[in-house]
């Protein structure tokens, strides 16, 4: 029977050097997914960029469709730690909305990534398929409960239906997306925070503060 480090104790070293590299073949996937999309991307690929043996990851992920779960996943929960959009209450959860956008332009990898996998996942033969599904279900119903919380503390302005504006601002974030990936490097790139946040001040009472 394998130990578990208790608190104040490191983990024993064979643990600490799995999980970092755990860690690695997952930055390495994302970033080929993103590079390539899911379909054109391999294994090989990834363990020779990780510099270990296809067998070496297989250890870790034993099939392609266990890593880009993990992948995914592990994209879902960085975000909610950081940001507790799910975890906010009405306005506040609109504000760490325009908050996870704005981290989202620092880093493209992890736009393009969203972007090719969603476009890939509407195959219905996609490995992701039921992942992109579920999480627009959850994206919508998390949006449409904030709205309603805005509207129950007086912030969401009279006629603003929450069932209906909350797909709406799902489609509005996944476009700003796709507009700034199409020119990021011109000249007039597309603000995504600052778009958001005009787009939902527009249901609002009051204007979201940065």
């Amino acid at each position: 029977m394998t130990s578990t480090p208790t608190a104040g104790q490191e983990p024993p070293r064979g643990y600490a050097k799995g999980r970092l590299r755990r860690e690695e073949i997952l930055d390495t996937a994302r970033a080929l997914f993103g590079e390539v999309g899911y379909r054109s991307a391999s294994l090989r690929e990834i363990a020779a960029r990780c510099g270990i043996s296809h067998p070496g990851l297989l250890h870790h992920f034993p099939t392609k469709e266990a890593l880009l779960e993990a992948v995914l996943q592990r994209r879902d929960a960085v975000s909610e730690e950081r940001f507790g959009v799910v975890r906010a209450r009405g306005t506040e959860a609109l504000r760490a909305l325009v908050e996870i956008v704005a981290a989202n332009a620092a880093e493209p990898g992890e736009v393009e990534l969203y972007c090719v996998l969603s476009a890939e996942a509407t195959a219905p033969d996609h490995p992701a398929h039921q992942y992109f599904a579920d999480r627009y279900v959850v994206t919508r119903a998390n949006l449409e409960r904030s709205l309603r919380e805005a509207a129950e503390d007086g912030h969401l302005r009279g006629g603003v239906d929450p069932a209906v504006h909350a797909p709406v601002v799902v489609a509005v974030m996944d476009g700003l997306q796709v507009q700034w990936l199409l020119d990021r490097d011109g000249s007039t790139p597309t603000d995504m925070p600052a778009a958001l946040r005009a787009h939902l001040d527009t249901l609002l009472t009051h204007p979201l503060q940065p």
